[in-house]
């Protein structure tokens, strides 16, 4: 049974770009499991603003199919009828004076309750809504701003942004948004390594000899070739989602999980993370494209194919590297980082490889003792594995075997598994802004990711190629074996 939803204050929840596709795919039904949860206040409203003119009547039908395919079976009539009241479409120009003052005459109705304003628009718009929402008086001390992914497209661009939202919302109004941090596996590598006696005086070089973080994906870009183009994987994934867990896996035990004491922490790694740059790119990081190959079986076209991209494109569609943290706890520790598209599955876990033991007692007949190994799954089947060697059962002698104590949280806590929208929304009324990344965490991945960047741009090469539904280019795996070790797909191994 799950435990009972904190309370929520009333709130507006105004949705920018509210007939897109994040809010249609994800924001929406989020908010749908959180009423179904009964964890949204009767009088909570959801206003969502986009450009084009519509009747709430038709937007609500919009709304409801987006529901049907995402939500499925839980979406009753009664369900619908409740979550449907709170609804409400206004149609504004982001880039002119149409349609905000019938906008900041609706919120004026109810001055006294929680406002969020969640920006699902391109990063371009952060700044001028925001400052529009100032100049027609909507921003109040119970405000609060959700900045959506990817937060400019290099460190000029994203100070920029935090320069023009820090203009009209204080800091601590302001929430940037990474859905990774909300995923219940990354609450409980938290739980796992402060909440336990067993694993923390492990965590370090003296007992870990490296860290694998791997985000694949098996769909391409889909339907957004013409943002990927300009991006890549480096922007789109490792920047931040990567780096992230990067942090969670590497920080110091906070004092507290109150509100800044997690964020110093993680701060503290990306300022301690080598640099990258100069000739250490072409030795430490490998970008791939893909080419047409099969996914499941069927056949799927190259990235140079895929609608909006240049048929001479040199972005990555796949990156993987080594870098490591500069300070006592972690030095000579490598932690090897992978993402790409097109992939093999579609899988995101972090693998922590602990050091082989001194010296094995055990006689060549016994078999081979493997180095331990804890595998936190993300997604899919999301779950936390320690593996570790034992004894095969039977009077055959002393064989040792690898098998895995495995901690699946669909079998344990027999519950749906809420999606990371759900508890990030739910978080931002609350103002509690733990799972949120602070302006000089951005600002300082922005700096460790910008010498990558600029020496790729220099670069003629064009990215290793490799054919789609395989684990990217075969750089990628030199890049780890030329140290004696190799990528760890857990997911390819039995009950993995």
């Amino acid at each position: 049974m799950s435990s009972p939803s904190p309370h929520i204050a009333p709130f507006d929840y105004v949705v920018f770009g509210g007939t897109g596709d994040l809010a249609m795919r994800k924001l929406l039904p989020a908010l749908f499991h959180r009423e179904l949860d009964g964890q949204l206040p009767t009088d909570g409203r959801i206003i969502a603003v986009a450009r084009g003119a519509m009747d709430e009547e038709s937007y609500r039908a919009q709304v409801r199919d987006a529901l049907d395919r995402h939500v499925g079976a839980a979406l009753t009539d009664e369900a619908w009828a409740t979550f449907a009241r709170r609804l409400s479409y206004a149609a504004v120009d982001a880039r002119s004076g149409e349609g905000w003052r019938a906008l900041g005459a609706t919120l004026d109705q109810h001055p006294e309750r929680v406002r969020v304003f969640y920006l699902a628009t391109a990063p371009d718009l952060f700044g001028p809504i925001s400052q529009r929402l100032h100049d027609v008086g909507a921003i109040t001390a119970r405000s609060r701003v959700v900045l959506e992914k990817p937060l400019g497209h290099d460190l000029a661009s994203a100070r920029r942004i935090n320069d023009e939202v820090g203009r009209v919302f204080t800091e601590s109004q302001i929430f940037r948004i990474d859905h990774y941090l909300g995923k219940e596996t990354v609450q409980n590598l938290l739980a796992l390594r402060f909440a336990n006696a067993l694993f923390e005086p492990l965590w370090s070089s003296a007992w870990i000899d490296h860290v694998q973080i791997t985000v694949a994906e098996t769909v391409g870009v889909e339907n957004r070739g013409g943002y990927y183009d300009g991006s890549g994987a480096l922007r789109d994934m490792v920047q931040n989602h990567l780096l992230q867990l990067l942090c969670l896996v590497a920080m110091a035990p906070p004092a507290t999980l109150d509100r800044d004491a997690v964020r110093d922490e993680k701060l503290k790694i990306l300022r301690a993370l080598a640099p990258i740059e100069g000739a250490d790119v072409d030795l430490l990081t490998v970008r791939g494209q893909y080419r047409a190959g099969a996914i499941d079986g069927q056949p799927v076209p190259g990235y140079l194919s895929e609608p909006l991209v240049g048929t001479e494109s040199a972005t990555e569609t796949f990156v993987a590297l080594k870098t490591e943290i500069r300070d006592w706890r972690w030095a000579g520790v490598p932690f090897y980082l992978r993402s790409g598209k097109r992939l093999g599955a579609k899988v995101s876990e972090i693998v922590i490889a602990f050091k082989p033991i001194p010296h094995s007692i055990f006689p060549a007949a016994a078999g081979g003792v493997v180095p331990n190994r804890l595998v936190v799954r993300l997604q899919p089947d999301e779950h936390i594995r320690l593996h570790l060697m034992t004894k095969e059962p039977g009077p055959g002698g002393m064989r040792l075997r690898e098998a895995a104590l495995n901690l699946s949280f669909a079998e344990t806590f027999k519950s749906r598994f809420p999606d990371a929208y759900e508890r990030l929304l739910m978080d931002v009324v609350r103002g509690n802004p733990t799972l949120f990344m602070r302006r000089d965490e951005v600002e300082a991945a922005w700096s460790w990711a910008e010498p990558i960047l600029d020496a790729w741009a220099r670069d003629p090469r064009r990215p290793h190629p490799y054919t789609a539904g395989t684990w990217g280019p075969s750089a990628a795996i030199a890049l780890i074996e030329r140290d004696g070790r190799t990528w760890i797909d857990d997911h390819d191994r039995p009950g993995g």
